[in-house]
C-alpha cells in the first residue's frame, strides 16, 4: 500500500506503508540510534512527533513486553528506510508492523531517510502529515501547514497519569529478560512529577533503594510533601517546557524543602524555576550517541538525548546557578545545579535506555543528596 510523507515547506516523500492505514500529523523530526526503537515508540516525549529512523533497517528484533517506557506508543508516525517484517530474537512476541497496527500508527517504508534527514538538518524540523488515505500531494502540504505545532502547546497533559500510583520494579534481568521487583527495605521515599515519565527512569530509582509515588503534573507542591518525601524527581516529557508554567510554580517551592533531581524536560522547568528561559532547538538532540562535557572535571560522557527545546544559558544568574554540563555539538546547556539548595538537574537520559550508561552514576549523585539532607 502506498504511503505519503508530506512536509510544510511542500517536500513530498513517497513510500510503502507498513503500519496502519490512516493519517496522522506531527513534527517530523529524525534520531540517530542504530538500536532501542522499541523504547523510542513508547517514549512520551515523543508526543505529537513523526520519528525518522536514521539507520537503515528497523524492525529486525520485533517488539518484546520488557522494554517499553510507557503504557502504549506515543509517536504520531513512524519513518524508515526499510522495515523488517520477519524479526529474529528469543524475546520478540510481534512484528513492529503488527504492532504499529495494533495501535493504530502509521509506517512509512521506502523512502531516502537520508535526503529526508539532510533536509531537516538544514531546514529544521517542520510540521508534516502521513498518510496512506488522501494521497494528494497538495492536500496533504495544506494540512501539515494547518497543524498547530508544538511552541506554545502543553503537551504533558497528553501524556500525565491522572492519579498517583505506586512503583515497585527493577531493573530487567538480562539473563531472563524479567524485570526484577522490590524486595529489599528502601532507603529513600521519593515522590516523582509525571510529565511524561519513563518507565526505566523508575527502574533506576528503585534500583538505587528509592520508595517512588507518581504523581500527575499538576499536583500542588503541598500533597508532594504529605507523604514526606525524601527527594523529589522532575521527568522528562514533551513538547515546549514554556505552557507548563503550573509545574514552574510548584518546582520552585519544592526545591526550598526537599532534594530534586530533574532529567529532560524536569530540567527545562527547573531552569525556568531557577529565571532562566527556554528556546527551540533548530533540529533538536535525538539519539544516544550525544557528546557532554562535564565542566568541572573536563570528562566527555556519550549521552542518550531526545529533546526540541533548551535552557538558554545565558538567561541564568551563575552566581546563583552552576552550568555543569555543556553539548559539544554545539555548545548548548546539558546540566546545571543551584549553588546553595540540593538542585540539580540534566538535559540528556543518564537511564539510557537503550543506549549508553556514562551518566548513570546522576542517581547515584541523588541518592546523596538524599543522604546528606536526612543528616
Amino acid at each position: 500500500m502506498e504511503a505519503i510523507l508530506a512536509l510544510e515547506d511542500g517536500t513530498i516523500f513517497k513510500g510503502k506503508s507498513f503500519g496502519a492505514d490512516i493519517e496522522c500529523e506531527g513534527e517530523v523530526v529524525f534520531n540517530t540510534s542504530m538500536t532501542g526503537y522499541q523504547e523510542i515508540l513508547t517514549d512520551p516525549s515523543y508526543n505529537s512527533q513523526i520519528v525518522t529512523m536514521t539507520y537503515p533497517l528497523i524492525g529486525n528484533y520485533g517488539i518484546n513486553p520488557s522494554d517499553f517506557e510507557s503504557q502504549k506508543p506515543q509517536i504520531s508516525g513512524f519513518v524508515v528506510k526499510e522495515y523488517c517484517p520477519y524479526p529474529s530474537n528469543w524475546r520478540s512476541t510481534i512484528a513492529l508492523g503488527d504492532f504499529l497496527k495494533e495501535h493504530n500508527i502509521p509506517g512509512i517504508e521506502g523512502i531516502d531517510t537520508r535526503a529526508l534527514v539532510r533536509h531537516i538538518r538544514l531546514r529544521g524540523a517542520m510540521k508534516g502529515v502521513l498518510s496512506t488515505i488522501d494521497l494528494d500531494t497538495g492536500s496533504l502540504v495544506q494540512k501539515a501547514r494547518d497543524f498547530p505545532g508544538l511552541i506554545g502547546r502543553d503537551l504533558v497533559q497528553n501524556v500525565t497519569c491522572t492519579e498517583p500510583y505506586h512503583w515497585a520494579e527493577g531493573l530487567c534481568d538480562l539473563k531472563t529478560g524479567q524485570t526484577r521487583h522490590l524486595k529489599q527495605k528502601t532507603k529513600y521515599r521519593v515522590a516523582a512529577y509525571d510529565f511524561g515519565i519513563k518507565h526505566n527512569i523508575l527502574r533506576y530509582l528503585v534500583d538505587r533503594g528509592c520508595d517512588v509515588t507518581v504523581f500527575p503534573a499538576d499536583t500542588l507542591a503541598e500533597q508532594l510533601l504529605e507523604i514526606d518525601p525524601d527527594g523529589i524527581f522532575l521527568s522528562n516529557g514533551p513538547g515546549d517546557p514554556e505552557p507548563v508554567m503550573y509545574a514552574v510554580e510548584n518546582i520552585r517551592k519544592l526545591i526550598r524543602e526537599r532534594p530534586t533531581f530533574g532529567i529532560c524536560l524536569g530540567h527545562q522547568l527547573l531552569g525556568l524555576a531557577l529565571g532562566g528561559k527556554t528556546y527551540k532547538l533548530k533540529f533538536g538532540h535525538r539519539g544516544a550517541n550525544q557528546p557532554v562535557q562535564h565542566a568541572s572535571t573536563g570528562k566527555v560522557e556519550i549521552t542518550a538525548q531526545n529533546h526540541g527545546f533548551c535552557v538558554d544559558l545565558n538567561t541564568l544568574d551563575q552566581e546563583v546557578v552552576e552550568l555543569t554540563h555543556i553539548n559539544l555539538n554545539d555548545n548548548t546547556l546539558e546540566g546545571l545545579r543551584h549553588r546553595e539548595l540540593p538542585a540539580f538537574s540534566v538535559q540528556y537520559h543518564p537511564e539510557a535506555s537503550a543506549g549508553p550508561h556514562d551518566a548513570d552514576y546522576l542517581f547515584d549523585e541523588f541518592a546523596k543528596l538524599m543522604d546528606k539532607a536526612k543528616k
